[in-house]
């Protein structure tokens, strides 16, 4: 039997911010639960380390690069581009292969009504496609409205993380008998900052202050996590509830690392930037009966991965003519298996790593100049320690398969950095 498949994505929460990572600030039990019943890891990572990249390459499960999709697509200046049109996404496939899809929340990868999720595999949608919004008000960055219900403008009340829960809730009791993937995209805990009890701020044609008028962002950010965890309780819920649990595989993961207050926990560095902190994110996986309850793999893993991983789990073939950069993580997931060595790559702006094994090289330019340094990210997973001085040869050959592996992705559409 085919499982249903339910993508939970975070916006911008840091490695830090739930207690099954160790927060002891942020509250977040039910999320905690899921890694209890399933599957902990502590060694997966986001595409990008901004958020557009990294939803290029999981609806595609290939490097971002290759579609142009590096940087943010901006409400202000990028309203004009998206995630190309002969991209295929996972909701491509799977439609094709008779799931129904949906996706409830933050979409980030085209403004123009032809990039519209509705146009892009997804039987629903009902949420916005900026980078954020006024979570009452649903204003985005620049003072427009951004709330759109399939393929039109329309205006719904309600807190937006609540509108993401109670739609991926009446989509699951919809679905029950019949397979389908679902794709909560949740705005949180991206700025701006505002609790499910605060007012609205953002009028169309006044989108300021960017960050949300509250003081104690701390607070707020609390807020705002514990909410979403609450409505990650209750998706588990309805799905036990529909009697559909142990066809279920549950995903949650983070779209890169934190902003304002967030935390990256042990980690060095943030959102935007190669640093641990900036794409090394929290990811839980549940599905009883066929991931064991209680465990945690130090696999190393990636956002794009979870495309051929649903296609493997669904039985969808995937086009030879579709180059795809992920692996199937299904071997971590059914049997605490162990994945074959790879080479992973970031770029971000004028940043950019590989992770071959337990080192990881990074360049950053400073002062104008390319600075390399090498870390041995299982000893040394604060990245504070560089040896590219005691290792020249793995610098030397860590950046020549960086060098290949830019010249193979250059991507012939606009590029957004």
């Amino acid at each position: 039997m085919r499982p249903n498949i339910i993508l939970i994505v975070a916006d911008d929460m840091g490695y830090g911010d739930c207690g099954c990572y160790g927060s002891q600030d942020i509250r977040t039990p039910c999320l905690d639960t899921l890694a209890t019943e399933g599957v902990r890891f502590t060694d997966f990572h986001s595409n990008g380390a901004v958020c557009s990249p990294t939803r290029a390459a999981l609806l595609t499960g290939r490097y971002q690069q290759r579609t142009g999709v590096e940087g943010v697509i901006t409400a202000a200046n990028h309203r004009h581009v998206g995630l190309p049109l002969e991209e295929r996404t996972f909701a491509d496939l799977l439609r094709s292969n008779g799931y129904r899809t949906a996706i409830f929340g933050k979409w980030h990868l085209g403004y123009a009504p032809k990039y519209n999720p509705t146009h892009r595999g997804f039987d629903e949608f009902r949420g916005f496609v900026a980078g954020n919004i006024d979570y009452k008000s649903h204003i985005d960055q620049i003072g427009e409205e951004d709330w759109w219900v399939h393929g039109a403008l329309e205006q719904e009340e309600g807190y937006t993380t609540d509108l993401v829960t109670e739609h991926g809730v009446r989509f699951i009791e919809r679905m029950k008998d019949e397979p389908f993937v679902l794709y909560l995209a949740h705005e949180c805990p991206h700025y701006p900052y505002q609790g499910p009890r605060d007012s609205a701020y953002r009028t169309p044609g006044k989108p300021d202050p960017i960050l949300g008028p509250r003081t104690d962002q701390d607070v707020a950010y609390r807020e705002m996590m514990e909410s979403m965890d609450q409505g990650i309780g209750r998706i588990a819920a309805t799905v036990k509830q529909t009697g559909i649990e142990s066809n279920t595989l549950i995903f949650f993961f983070s779209d890169n690392g934190p902003s304002g207050p967030g935390s990256s926990g042990p980690l060095r560095g943030r959102k935007g930037t190669l640093w641990e902190g900036g794409h090394r994110v929290p990811a839980v996986a549940r599905w009883p009966g066929v991931i064991p309850s209680g465990r945690v793999t130090g696999e190393t893993a990636i956002g794009m991965d979870l495309f051929p991983t649903m296609m493997a789990l669904s039985a969808t073939a995937i086009p030879k003519n579709l180059e795809i950069d992920g692996v199937d993580l299904t071997p971590v997931l059914k049997d605490d298996g162990t994945l074959p060595p790879r080479d992973l790559f970031w770029r971000h702006k004028e940043q950019r790593a590989v992770r071959s094994g337990h080192h990881k090289l990074l360049i950053n330019l400073v002062d104008d100049v390319e600075k390399a340094s090498l870390f041995s990210v299982y000893e040394d997973v604060a990245e504070k320690i560089d040896i590219a001085d005691k290792a020249p040869d793995i610098v030397t050959d860590l950046t020549g398969r960086l060098k290949t592996w830019e010249s193979t992705v250059s991507a012939g559409v606009e590029r957004l950095s």
